[in-house]
């Protein structure tokens, strides 16, 4: 497979890449994907108890467990190495114990690795911060696979979240039916008009595809809490 330009980042040398939970679903597809970026190498596919002994790395990529996740801190603070992670489940001490580690490394962890969905996070505050003092209401549409059995999902709460920051009071709706992959609208509506920002995602591949795009820029970023939007959009 050719490599997508947009997704390489030129570097002094490839960026060293430990992929943490490579036998699970979301670990397949981080190594499907992995050509598409060329500035990333594969060093490291660590499994249960193998972790000490992976090679030196840049960057980890955890899709993995809650409890397999604190060995991982360990090593990628002995490494002084960042960590992307889309582990899920976590408590108050797993957040803290992330939040630790950011003082030595950079780290980021996201519940949802579309890059789409970290745009229109974004449109949806601004949009929200002008619309809201005007009175205008605004409503949440998620809908997703059948087997999907929280509802709200994650990414429809994140994006209330970011409307709610610039004041609006959000009301939510789920449906879940047949296969779908995901779609979110936000919809804001005033007095005889309406504005809808819709993401639909067609293909899982989108996720692993944004966690790799993570590691090249993250493994490069200072020492900190990171997010997919502060990334997409430094400051």
């Amino acid at each position: 497979m050719s490599s997508n330009p947009a997704n390489d980042l030129q570097v002094d040398r490839p960026i060293r890449v430990l992929i943490h939970g490579a036998s699970g679903r979301m670990g397949q597809a981080l190594l499907r994907l992995l050509p598409e970026f060329p500035s990333l190498q594969l060093v490291a596919t660590p499994g249960r108890g193998e972790l000490s002994a992976a090679a030196d790395f840049d960057v980890a990529v955890d899709f993995s467990l809650p409890e397999a996740l604190p060995p991982l801190l360990q090593r990628c603070r002995e490494q002084g190495a960042a960590l992307v992670t889309g582990t899920t489940g976590l408590d108050a001490s797993a957040r803290q114990a992330l939040e630790s580690l950011a003082a030595q490394v950079p780290v980021l962890w996201a519940s949802n690795f579309s890059l789409g969905v970290a745009v229109m996070d974004r449109l949806v505050e601004e949009a929200s911060a002008v619309l809201t003092p005007a009175g205008w209401q605004c409503d949440i549409i998620e809908q997703h696979h059948i087997h999907k059995k929280d509802a709200p999902s994650g990414t429809a709460l994140t994006l209330g979240a970011s409307a709610e920051r610039a004041g609006a009071e959000v009301r939510y709706a789920a449906l879940r039916a047949g296969d779908i992959v995901g779609e979110h609208t936000v919809q804001f509506a005033g007095v005889g008009e309406r504005i809808e920002l819709i993401h639909r995602a067609s293909s899982r591949d989108i996720f692993a595809r944004g966690a790799l795009w993570c590691a090249t820029r993250v493994a490069v970023a200072p020492a900190g809490m990171h997010t997919i939007r502060s990334l997409l959009f430094p400051a």
